[in-house]
């Protein structure tokens, strides 16, 4: 097993909040955070879904439903 697999396969173990707090740092990591002109309540609104993921809260739906709705 190479480090990636090792490294994805200890990533999948862990809860979905751990999972998405790790998605949001890594995708921050490939682009720079100043990029991104937010207006104070897109930064609220992102804080407050980020804190219902940490607390457990959040609800998720799977990729797929997403996507169909945006079409």
């Amino acid at each position: 097993m190479n480090t990636l697999d090792a490294v994805r396969s200890e990533v999948l173990a862990l809860t979905p909040s751990e999972r998405a707090s790790l998605a949001h740092d890594l995708i921050l990591s490939l682009d720079q955070p100043a990029a991104y002109d937010l207006e104070a309540d897109q930064e609220a609104e992102i804080q407050r879904r980020l804190a219902r993921v940490h607390e457990g809260t959040a609800t998720y739906r799977p990729a797929h439903e997403v996507v169909r709705g945006i079409g």
